[in-house]
């Protein structure tokens, strides 16, 4: 399963309802996603790394009541994650330089990305479905023509006329023409 907000907001939805598969399946996914997010923001070795990502993990689950469901739910998790990583450099009694403080701790980067994912699958939820599709495989999964022909049983010149047709329609929503 692919770690998108919408996939990771759902497992997590399931979970707070009593699906304790989807809430296991969510806690996995989150591991690679807290990997990253510590080793960008870290020049620690592994071992601190693993701590903050269990730690994280453990934040999640216990404090999984006060998600609100209305809300994405990656931007809460890196809430956590950012408030596990303070009290890391606090209790490591460490200083961290001014310079990169701005990346530390507001973590605009992934509170962006994620708005930005939400204003995307917003704006593809608006066109047909084939179109939506090819557009994701070609823009933004990064597959080529033939292989989002390959991948939707369809042939190459429908991959470029729906692709096309698609983001003509986006640009008109954008600009408030439709």
């Amino acid at each position: 399963m692919r770690s998108t907000e919408s996939a990771l907001r759902g497992l997590m939805i399931d979970g707070l309802n009593g699906d304790a598969s989807a809430h296991s399946a969510l806690l996995s996914l989150l591991v690679p996603i807290l990997r990253g997010f510590f080793r960008r923001r870290m020049r620690d070795d592994e071992s601190d790394i693993e701590d903050l990502v269990q730690e994280t993990l453990i934040a999640v689950h216990t404090r999984r009541a006060t998600y609100d469901r209305d809300r994405p739910f990656t931007a809460w998790m890196f809430a956590i994650a950012r408030y596990k990583l303070i009290d890391h450099f606090r209790r490591a009694h460490r200083l961290q330089p001014i310079d990169e403080l701005e990346e530390t701790l507001p973590a605009a980067d992934e509170e962006a990305s994620v708005m930005a994912q939400l204003d995307v699958d917003r704006l593809l939820a608006e066109l047909p479905p084939k179109q939506a599709r090819m557009i994701r495989a070609t823009k933004l999964e990064g597959l080529s023509v033939a292989e989002a022909a390959d991948a939707g049983g369809i042939g190459e010149s429908d991959v470029k006329v729906s692709v096309h047709r698609g983001l003509k329609a986006l640009m008109g929503r954008v600009r408030g023409e439709a």
